[in-house]
């Protein structure tokens, strides 16, 4: 039997606080890297955003931080090359990895963006969650299929957390949340609580920055 998958409850006011103060606190870029020999010191909580291409994760982690320009939105796909460092204050570090499934950079370099994925996953003692971010109007596709799958193999914890919930409809979206239950149920490493959120109304925000602030 498959494990039992429901919403994220709302956090508790002394989380919901904790995560604001985190998020309110300095956010600063810290260096993009290209290979593992660049990583910065593993000296703090790490938590890594990713997803396919135009998921909408820049979005995401300006709403987050509160800084609207803070991760480079694009609308061209794999314009993200590089794993992207950003502190959050002195505890904590948020890593935006390089965006997948994208169709048009070429072999080579989608090549050695997924050695260095796998490289990372597998070897971040300090890496504590993985944000896994589903688009709401397409829910989970054989793209993402494939970096639960490395997740899974790395023992990385992940977590799913659905974007841009405002450009569906309830009924829609009910749909969208059984089949991403369904799509987790077979991956050992899927953490049972998914994350709803939307960028432009600002929902399940302070859900995610109470998780990220509250990690240990």
């Amino acid at each position: 039997m498959g494990m039992t998958f429901t919403l994220a409850d709302d956090p508790a006011d002394e989380d919901r606080e904790t995560g604001r103060l985190l998020f309110a606190g300095p956010v600063t870029f810290v260096k993009g890297v290209v290979a593992m020999s660049g990583l910065p010191p593993a000296d703090r909580v790490e938590v890594c955003f990713a997803g396919r291409s135009n998921v909408g994760k820049s979005s995401l982690i300006n709403a987050l931080t509160g800084r609207k320009t803070l991760a480079r939105a694009s609308n061209t796909p794999g314009r993200t090359q590089e794993i992207n460092y950003f502190a959050l204050g002195d505890t904590r570090y948020l890593v935006d990895l390089p965006g997948y499934g994208y169709a048009e950079a070429p072999v080579a370099i989608v090549a050695k963006w997924q050695a260095l994925l796998r490289q990372y996953l597998a070897g971040r003692q300090t890496l504590r969650r993985a944000f896994v971010l589903i688009d709401a109007r397409h829910g989970i596709k054989a793209v993402d299929a494939e970096i639960l799958a490395l997740l899974d193999r790395s023992a990385v914890t992940f977590q799913a957390v659905l974007t841009k919930v405002d450009k569906i409809n309830r009924v829609d979206r009910e749909a969208v949340i059984e089949q991403v239950k369904g799509a987790l149920a077979s991956h050992p490493a899927a953490y049972p609580q998914i994350v709803v959120t939307s960028s432009e109304k600002g929902e399940g925000v302070e859900t995610l920055r109470a998780i990220i602030a509250t990690l240990e």
